[in-house]
C-alpha cells in the first residue's frame, strides 16, 4: 500500500528527527525473512535504544541528505531495514548478532557521523565491550593513580603507629 506525500512527509520527518540524534545508523538486507523473526529483532532493538524501521529507499534518502550519514546513499538499494542508534556499539551489536542467527538477513553498511563501514567494519565494531563497560574501565583506569597515592599516604602514619606500638611492647617486657 503506498503512502500519499504527507504521509511520507510525515515519515521522512520522523526518521530525519531519529538521524538528528544518531551517533550510526546500520542497514540490512531483510529478503525472505519472516514476520516472527522480524518481531523478534524489533523487540531486541527496542530494548537496546535502537530507532528500528522498514523504509522506502527514497524516503531514508531524503532523511539522511544533508547529514553526516549522506554517505550511505549508495548502499540503499533492495529491501532494507534501518536501525538508527545514539549507541554505534549497540545497533551493531543487536543487528551482528541478529545476522549471525538469522541466513537471510544480510547487514549492507552502516555509517557512524561522516564515516562510512562495511559490514566487516560493523562487525568489528559489534565486538566492542557497551558504552557502560567502556566508561567504568576508563573511569577504573583513572581512579588506579588516585587509590595507590592515598594508600601509599596512609602507610606513613601506619608504619608510625606500629613503630610506636613496637617500641612500647619492647618497654613493657623489659
Amino acid at each position: 500500500m503506498s503512502l500519499n506525500l504527507e504521509e511520507k512527509k510525515a515519515v521522512v520527518a520522523e526518521v530525519s528527527t531519529q538521524v538528528a540524534k544518531a551517533q550510526a545508523i546500520i542497514i540490512a538486507e531483510y529478503r525472505g525473512l519472516g514476520v516472527g523473526h522480524m518481531t523478534q529483532l524489533r523487540a531486541k532493538a527496542r530494548q537496546s535504544g535502537i530507532y528500528f524501521r522498514v523504509l522506502k529507499n527514497s524516503l531514508a534518502r531524503r532523511a539522511v541528505t544533508d547529514t553526516p550519514f549522506t554517505g550511505l546513499s549508495e548502499y540503499m538499494v533492495g529491501p532494507l531495514a534501518y536501525g538508527i542508534a545514539s549507541d554505534p556499539v549497540a545497533a551493531a551489536k543487536v543487528m551482528y548478532e541478529f545476522s549471525k542467527g538469522n541466513d537471510k538477513f544480510v547487514i549492507k553498511g552502516g555509517s557512524m557521523a561522516n564515516l562510512v563501514m562495511s559490514s566487516k567494519e560493523i562487525a568489528d565494531l559489534a565486538s566492542l565491550p557497551s558504552r557502560e563497560v567502556l566508561l567504568s574501565k576508563l573511569l577504573g583506569t583513572m581512579q588506579a593513580p588516585i587509590a595507590n597515592f592515598v594508600r601509599t599516604l596512609n602507610e606513613v602514619p601506619t608504619s608510625f603507629v606500629r613503630g610506636l606500638a613496637a617500641v612500647r611492647d619492647q618497654k613493657q617486657s623489659a
